[in-house]
């Protein structure tokens, strides 16, 4: 039976973002993403920097939660926190954090797995957009995941591909690097990809047995092309940015989507569900919605305010395990390597 009146308050700080959301049962009444922009100048996330800026935002993030959805703290009925995985010291904070409010308040306190979170955002009841039904399969991209999930309820998920090595976003984050240009990256590779021709350079895709992921080699050859060509002309980069943009990202769209039609073909389920910071990407969104006419499936991206990290994406789960009563006490610990 549906609680009419579930408040959920959700904390996420697995990363780089300070992020509090506030739901009404499955209904997002407030969403805030703090950004930290002082890791762009290291070119990459620095952990220490992400921790203190946790500290900074967290009190402001949760007030302006709870004032845009215009709940007061006392009409909350739990607290959904990121257990893992990510970075211990940014999980640390908003662990730390929701377990006080939850003492404080005398309410439950829900532990949150952000892989589930990412697969599981497409439960939010949002206008426009469905939710999957079971069995579906989820691909999880992000800086530090990919994975084929066989999601078969809210709590039974199954791994059925991984990669071996790098993620999707990092292959993405690493060629911008290679090509000079700023962190984050995936998302410029996306912009000028846009502009140029996907076939103009030929990449190898990696050969690797059945549902999982290698991106090392990609990165390496990547960097051994831009080499070669940078030696026999200089500008090369300049010149062709948009044509070795547009290339990469159709080498990796590729690979994701072998992958995909592979895992179709061995479990015979044609829902598809496409979840983590790299679903962002237009390429990818526009492959997936051509393989429901192309392959007969059905595949559900979601809004684009849940794909990064956020935490309303915690919340639709901590509403799913406060229906089913699963609680952690005070004793629960952050983990930066969590089981799946």
């Amino acid at each position: 039976m549906q609680n009419p009146e579930v408040f959920i308050l959700a904390i996420e700080s697995s990363c780089d973002d300070t992020a509090a959301a506030v739901l009404h049962n499955d209904k997002v009444l407030s969403n805030v993403v703090a950004n930290q922009l002082i890791h762009n100048q290291y070119g990459g996330v620095v952990p220490e920097l992400a921790s203190r800026a946790h500290q900074q935002n967290i009190v402001p993030v949760i007030d302006a939660a709870l004032r845009k959805a215009n709940v007061q703290k006392e009409q909350l009925t739990a607290i959904a926190f990121t257990q893992g995985p990510g970075l211990m010291g940014s999980l640390l904070v908003g662990s730390s954090f929701s377990k006080s409010l939850a003492l404080a308040l005398k309410i439950p306190l829900i532990a949150v797995n952000h892989m589930h979170a990412h697969i599981l955002a497409h439960f939010i009841d949002e206008e426009g957009f469905d939710k999957p039904e079971f069995p579906f399969l989820a691909l999880t991209i992000s800086g530090g995941h990919t994975q084929i999930v066989k999601v078969n309820g809210f709590f039974d998920m199954e791994i059925i591909g991984e990669t071996t090595d790098d993620a999707v976003g990092e292959a993405f984050d690493k060629s911008a690097k290679i090509l000079g240009l700023p962190y984050p990256g995936g998302p410029l590779i996306d912009k000028y990809a846009k502009e140029g021709n996907p076939k103009a350079f030929t990449f190898t895709k990696p050969k690797v047995p059945g549902l999982d992921f290698s991106f090392s080699g990609l990165k390496t050859a990547i960097l051994y092309f831009i080499q070669k060509n940078k030696l026999e002309n200089p500008n090369f980069i300049e010149e062709n940015l948009n044509d070795i943009c547009a290339s990469i990202q159709y080498t990796i769209i590729e690979i994701l989507m072998d992958k995909l039609k592979l895992a179709v073909k061995e479990t015979g389920i044609k829902q598809i569900a496409i979840g983590g910071g790299v679903s962002a990407n237009s390429g990818i969104r526009t492959r997936l919605k051509e393989s429901e006419g192309k392959y007969g499936w059905k595949t559900f991206v979601p809004k684009f305010e849940y794909t990064t990290d956020n935490a309303a994406m915690i919340g639709i789960v901590g509403y799913q395990k406060y229906l089913s009563k699963r609680f952690e006490t005070s004793a629960v610990v952050s983990k930066a390597r969590i089981q799946f």
